[in-house]
């Protein structure tokens, strides 16, 4: 593929992907109709309207891994939170786990239960598949999370992030950043290497970069730990005596590669990070860290999964659609921060 036919795709994908997160974002609007355009034009399509109104009571079942990392803390608080604007939504909220085991029974304690709707993170899409089908038999609405399952017949509906997009994005900034240094020495530091998310990064950083004829010089893979992230960070630095740029896919691990760093004595490049913590768009305000960008990745999954199980329960339909059903699958926007619009971004950051 040449350089422009690559450059349009991406920009047909942010688009796409942007209006996706529109279309989340306002899912329960009730804006009137906008009135027909002067030049004679159709007129936009009236909204579902009245998503926000009370309706009959929604039992949803929501389950999660373990919040043992800031991102997945920040899922499961996002979506307690979605669920308390409504006085319709009756959330129930399993204990988070890494034990596939323990997921699947929650799951099946749901459907014994009989609720709703479930809004499911599994901790392996794959494991999970076949409950989540199991429930959908029963006339339970699944909404699945983050991580795929392997059938269309498990979820009614899917929100994602754009893991290739985000390799794109942290890409894209770089060989903006480096246009003028053809022989720059990039760096990354990916998550774990056999996870499809991390492959699925990396692939979309190295597409991107291979657009200005760059490359990544040295590559290490952490395990989104803070210590995994550190002990990384220093292998690297030990093996790439001079750096220009470093991708760093995730921010909770970012904490720890920004300690090897400062251990190591080193600034002559600027740092990438991954997910849009609090603590890495500090770092950008502060304008005397390495980290100069961070490429978010939604933490509000869940919660704009908790608004759609409502809808698709209630019957209703996302407002700012002409489409009268929710879509199958609503992949969210992987938009870089930096300095020009971390105020923007900052106040519904996570923690690390």
């Amino acid at each position: 593929m040449s350089a422009p036919q690559f450059r349009r795709r991406l920009v047909a994908t942010a688009g796409l992907a942007a209006a996706a997160a529109v279309v989340v974002a306002g899912c329960t609007s009730n804006e009137p109709a906008a009135s027909p355009t002067s030049n004679g034009g159709a007129a936009a399509s009236a909204p579902a309207g009245g998503n926000d109104e009370t309706g009959k009571t929604v039992t949803i079942g929501f389950s999660a891994p373990a919040a043992d990392h800031g991102w997945m803390g920040a899922i499961t608080s996002a979506a307690q939170a979605e669920a308390d604007k409504y006085g319709d939504v009756d959330l129930r909220v399993a204990e988070g786990t890494n034990d596939v085991n323990l997921q699947i029974s929650q799951i099946e304690t749901f459907i014994n239960d009989k609720v709703d709707a479930i809004v499911l993170l599994p901790f392996d899409g794959a494991a999970l598949t076949e409950v989540a089908t199991k429930a959908m038999d029963a006339g339970i609405t699944v909404v699945n999370v983050d991580r795929e399952f392997t059938s269309p017949f498990a979820a009614r509906t899917t929100v994602l992030g754009d893991n290739y997009g985000m390799g794109v994005s942290a890409g894209t900034y770089i060989c903006d950043r480096l246009k003028d240094k053809p022989d720059a020495v990039v760096a990354e530091i990916a998550g774990i290497d056999n996870l499809p998310l991390t492959q699925d990064r990396s692939k979309g950083f190295a597409d991107a970069l291979s657009d200005c004829g760059l490359d990544v010089s040295n590559r290490v893979a952490a395990d989104f730990t803070v210590q995994g992230g550190e002990s990384a960070a220093a292998n690297l630095l030990q093996a790439a005596p001079k750096i220009d740029a470093i991708w760093n896919h995730d921010d909770d691990q970012g904490v720890g590669v920004l300690a090897a760093i400062e251990n190591a004595g080193r600034d002559e490049f600027f740092m990438v990070g991954g997910a849009g913590s609090a603590n890495m768009m500090r770092e950008i305000q502060s304008g005397d860290s390495v980290v100069e960008a961070t490429v978010i990745y939604p933490a509000t999954q869940a919660a704009d999964g908790i608004r759609l199980a409502r809808l698709l329960v209630q019957g209703k339909a996302l407002g700012d659609l002409v489409e009268v059903e929710v879509p199958r699958k609503v992949q969210l926007y992987a938009p870089v921060v930096t300095k020009d619009n971390v105020d923007t971004y900052l106040p519904a950051a996570f923690e690390s």
